[in-house]
Formats: C-alpha cells, sequence, structure tokens
C-alpha cells in the first residue's frame, strides 16, 4: 500500500508543479483573469485564476496510471461486488462535469444559480453511479437503512455544500488550496486507522500530491489563483472521497469526522448563509457576495493576507487532529486536546495583539520588500512621521507596488 501511497503523491505533485506555469499563460490568452473590481477582493492588480486544470491533470494523471498499473499487477479489482470501477466511471463524469463550469465560470463568469445547476448536475452523476450513503450503523444497536430518494437528496446537499463551503472560503492567496491540503491530510490519517478502502486512500493521496504542486504558486504572494474550476473540483473531491472513506463502515462516529475535519469551511458557509439571509431578507440574499467571511474579518483586525491564512491553517489542522484524536483514542482524549488547544489561544492572544499593534515595529511589503518605518512616516505620500501603521487610511497602498495594507507584515516576522 505505501508504495502506492508514494507513487500517487508523486505523479501528482510533478505533474501539477510542472502545468501550473503553463495555465500561467494560458489565462492570459483565453481571459481567465481576476480583475479587482470592487473592495471585497483582496488583491489589487490582475491575477490568472486558471490554476485549477494543472491539479485536475496532476490528480488525473496519477490515478489513471495507478489503476493501471494495479489491475495489471492484480493489486486491486474493480469489479468486485462494490464495485469501484462502475464508481470511478462516474467519479471521472462528475469530474468532467464539474470542470467544465469552472471553466466557463472563470473565463466568461457565470451567474450563481448557473454554477448551483452545474454543481447539482456533477453531484447527480456520481450518485447515479453508485457513490453514497445508504445506511448508518448505530454501533451496538443497529443499522439505518436509508430510502433511495432520501440518500440520494442527502448525498447531493453534502457534495454541493462542500463544494461551496471551500469555493467561498477561497479569498486569500492559498487560503482555499491549503484548508484542502490539511483536510486531505486529516482525511487520509483517519482512513488509515479505519482501514478504509484504498481506492479512497489512493484518491486522497493524489489529491495531496496535485495540491502540493500547486501551493508554491499559489502561497502569498501569489502567482496564480485556482479559480473556480480549481475550488468547485477540490469540494468535489473532498465530499466524495470522505464518502468512499467511510463506506466500509457507516457508523455514525466515522460519519460525523469528515464534518469534523471540514469544520472550517463548513462553519463559514453556514455563517455566511445565515448571514446573508438575515441581512437581505430573501433566498436571492444568499447568492450575492459580501466581505463577512472570516479571512475578512481577520484582515479587518489588522493581520496581513499571509498572517490571516496561516492562523486559518492553524484553526483548520486543530479540527484534523481533533478529529483523529476522536477517532484513534476517544472522546475524553479528544476534549483534553481540544482544552490545551484553547490555553493556548488564551494565553497567547494577548500576546499577539501586543506585538501585532507595538508601533515602533516596522512594516514589510511582501510584494515589492518596500519597509514602512512609522518613526519616518512617507511624507512624499502625505504620511507625516509618528503615523502608526495601523492608523494608515484605510485606502493607503504600497507607494512602490500599490498593494494595500493587508499584504504587509511586521519586518522580520
Amino acid at each position: 500500500m505505501w508504495g502506492n501511497i508514494a507513487i500517487a503523491f508523486l505523479i501528482a505533485f510533478i505533474i501539477s508543479m510542472m502545468l501550473t506555469p503553463y495555465t500561467i499563460r494560458i489565462a492570459e490568452k483565453i481571459g481567465a483573469v481576476d480583475v479587482p473590481k470592487d473592495k471585497r477582493r483582496m488583491h489589487t492588480r490582475e491575477m490568472p485564476k486558471f490554476g485549477g486544470p494543472a491539479v485536475i491533470t496532476g490528480f488525473l494523471v496519477s490515478i489513471i496510471y495507478l489503476l493501471i498499473v494495479m489491475s495489471i499487477e492484480g493489486t486491486i479489482d474493480l469489479f468486485t461486488p462494490e464495485q469501484y470501477g462502475f464508481k470511478l466511471i462516474g467519479l471521472f463524469l462528475g469530474i468532467i462535469a464539474i470542470s467544465i463550469v469552472g471553466i466557463i465560470d472563470d473565463v466568461k463568469t457565470l451567474k450563481p444559480i448557473y454554477q448551483l445547476i452545474g454543481q447539482i448536475i456533477a453531484a447527480s452523476i456520481v450518485v447515479a453511479f453508485g457513490i453514497k450513503i445508504d445506511q448508518i450503523t448505530i454501533p451496538f444497536l443497529y443499522q439505518i437503512g436509508l430510502s433511495d430518494a432520501f440518500s440520494t437528496l442527502i448525498t447531493i446537499v453534502w457534495i454541493v455544500g462542500i463544494i461551496n463551503a471551500i469555493n467561498l472560503i477561497d479569498g486569500l492567496d492559498g487560503l482555499s488550496s491549503g484548508i484542502t491540503l490539511i483536510s486531505c491530510i486529516s482525511l487520509l490519517i483517519i482512513f488509515c486507522l479505519n482501514e478504509s478502502p484504498l481506492i479512497a486512500i489512493i484518491l486522497i493521496t493524489a489529491l495531496i500530491g496535485a495540491l502540493v504542486g500547486f501551493l508554491p504558486f499559489n502561497f502569498a504572494p501569489a502567482k496564480t489563483f485556482i479559480g473556480d474550476t480549481g475550488s468547485n473540483f477540490l469540494g468535489f473531491m473532498l465530499a466524495v472521497i470522505s464518502i468512499l472513506g467511510i463506506a466500509k463502515t457507516y457508523t455514525i462516529a466515522v460519519i460525523i469526522l469528515p464534518v469534523i475535519v471540514l469544520g472550517l469551511p463548513i462553519f463559514d458557509v453556514m455563517f455566511a448563509i445565515t448571514r446573508r439571509l438575515i441581512k437581505g431578507k430573501s433566498i436571492k440574499a444568499v447568492f450575492k457576495a459580501d466581505k463577512g467571511h472570516l479571512h475578512h474579518k481577520l484582515v479587518a483586525k489588522g493581520f496581513s493576507q499571509k498572517q490571516a491564512v496561516l492562523i486559518l491553517y492553524g484553526i483548520s489542522a486543530a479540527f484534523g487532529m481533533f478529529a483523529v484524536i476522536l477517532f484513534e483514542s476517544g472522546i475524553l482524549k479528544a476534549l483534553s486536546f481540544l482544552l490545551m488547544v484553547i490555553a493556548a489561544v488564551a494565553i497567547g492572544y494577548k500576546n499577539l495583539f501586543k506585538t501585532r499593534f507595538d508601533d515602533d515595529l516596522k512594516y514589510e511589503c511582501i510584494v515589492c520588500k518596500y519597509i514602512y518605518n512609522p518613526k519616518v512616516g512617507n511624507e512624499r505620500v502625505g504620511i507625516k512621521p509618528g503615523t502608526a501603521f495601523k492608523d494608515l487610511p484605510d485606502d493607503w497602498v504600497c507607494p512602490v507596488c500599490g498593494e494595500r495594507k493587508d499584504m504587509f507584515e511586521i519586518n522580520g516576522q
């Protein structure tokens, strides 16, 4: 198994890393470019947003190669009663469907309702090919068989929900790809502990490899965005692989683990839906983008993009570790871990903010390396000496490269 895991990772990693620079060039030619035309966007210059095809290609080549080799070796049988061969056909067709929707949106920009329809179609395809939860086992008690209609509905809602959770959290350099990577690593550990089907372990490993190959181009300061093609694909794969990974047991304890692992994006999307419904007082308001996501709030608190991303990485990792400990060691140790995390955050909170707003510190633009010194200011652009960084106008930009305040971080960190 470990040889297959290593190969799945390496092939996806190499191909994704090799193809990403080409997708940057392609993005410029086909118009898949994100233009910062409103304040909700966290960048100030045009950015290619077509990194998704590199991640998808790396993933698919890795999986197809391994399936061929493993079938020849006889280490995997795609025609067992579980019908993994049939399910994989549905998975590949679903990937094609979700990718088409993403590519059209990256190039032409689709209305949210059309994106939703495309996501439902992709989810319906995999359900039609047998990828769904059709029963739940309550340990030591009994099995709950789900009706076909309810099973189909709950699976489609799960897949579409995770797609949008990853899509909506894609607001800072490296955020959605990094959060997905952390979630994938957590799920891989759980799958190995749970002795999940080999196909699920291979799929999640290939996705990890593709993300590791892409992330260096996407982390702040980003050279490219993953785009809706990529974020839709990531959410789709996380949802589907989590179903395949728990398919062996279907116990409530195991089913809830992917929900915990994906706790950060799930919380963010649920909070966004609630916030928009209350504010807009209509279903249409749910589809209207705003600036109330967790990453927006962190940047508004004064954190740079990179720092906000790292904070959210830490939260996502904590969710993942909690899920792993819960599965492997039980609820008491999981709660002990949670209490230690809360204590660490509480102890470091005051010092963190004291350090961040110390006016004697200097601030460096992570793009062009321009350094703002509060003691000196910048009188050439109207900033008097002694102006603290936090007191700079909200619309202030780097005088060298034009990036906003959120692209600065404390010099030396």
